[in-house]
This record gives structure tokens, sequence and C-alpha cells, in this order.
């Protein structure tokens, strides 16, 4: 596949992205006023920017949580000031993201985003995060070509059990009505 097509391809997800978090938003908006929920990126751009962009968009606040590299992260111009956060360990930062999360809609993503999906998981496998949260990986089409779930099962390296940690949705926000 040609990298223009490629691009073309994923740059679908940063605009549902940016719709789903504005949804989110929304909805929470709705909800009593000391029962609100945040959207929260990992601070910085493509899908990250565009969550945090849904959100400002929809008129809620969006907090980001940037981690210090020495080269491309730099904190996306969509966060609240009051919410941006920077973190020079991972570890800190993947704390962070699970501490107060109620629900994690990971979408396509590279080795940080994979980082951090097989450590939410594990903690959920394991039970060291005792509260109930929600795990959706966002774009199927996606996931199914990156991790192969069933054959972790099939080789006995996850139990059938362990593909209840998580929810696979299709890419397409209309799915979501």
């Amino acid at each position: 596949m040609e990298t223009a097509q490629v691009d073309l391809e994923m740059s679908r997800y940063y605009e549902e992205a940016v719709i789903l978090s504005g949804m989110l938003t929304n909805w929470s908006m709705r909800l009593h006023p000391h029962r609100r929920f945040v959207i929260c990126s990992g601070g910085g751009p493509g899908i990250m920017e565009a969550a945090n962009k849904g959100a400002v968009m929809a008129g809620g606040k969006s907090v980001g949580l940037n981690i210090s590299l020495p080269f491309e992260q730099s904190p996306n111009p969509y966060i609240s000031d009051e919410l941006n956060f920077e973190f020079h360990y991972f570890f800190m930062r993947k704390f962070w993201f699970v501490y107060l999360a109620k629900a994690l809609v990971m979408f396509p993503g590279g080795f940080g985003t994979l980082d951090e999906l097989m450590e939410v998981l594990t903690l959920l496998q394991t039970k060291k995060i005792k509260k109930k949260v929600t795990v959706i990986l966002y774009g199927r089409e996606y996931w199914n070509r990156i991790i192969n779930f069933d054959a972790l099962v099939k080789l006995r390296m996850i139990s059938p059990n362990d593909m209840k940690l998580f929810l696979m949705r299709r890419s397409s926000i209309s799915c979501m009505n």
C-alpha cells in the first residue's frame, strides 16, 4: 500500500476521534454537575490532539498528560491550560491515565499505544486494578491486523475469559449511535 493511501486510510481515525470525544463531552455535560467525565489524552499530536480538540469544540475541558521527549512531542493546543501536565517517566504517566479513568478508548497507534494497552490489560487480568474500567479498542479492522487475540487464546497464552477484558468496535461513528 502506498504511503498516501495509508495516510488517507489512517486519517479517518483523527476525524472520528474528534467526533467521538465531542459526543462524550456533550453527554458528560448533561450529567449532574458533580458527576462529569473529562476527556484525557497523552497530550501530544495526532489522535491525542483529536481527542482534546473534540472535547474543546463541544465546550468542555480536556486533560493532557504529556511526556517529555527529546523529539516530536509537545502539548497540543486543545488542552485546557489548568489541565496540562508534563511527565518525565512513562510509568507515572500511565499511572495517572488509569488512576481516575472509568473507561479507555484505544485508537490505532504505535509502540506507546500498544504499551499502554498491554499494561492496562495485564493489570485488569491480574486484578491489580480493582475498579471497573471499560477498555474499548476502536477500529476493529486495525486491531485485528495488529494483534491476533484469537491466536493468543488458541496458544493458551491468555485465557478465553481474558477476551472479556475489552470490547472491540469497528471504526465508524455511525456504529456508536
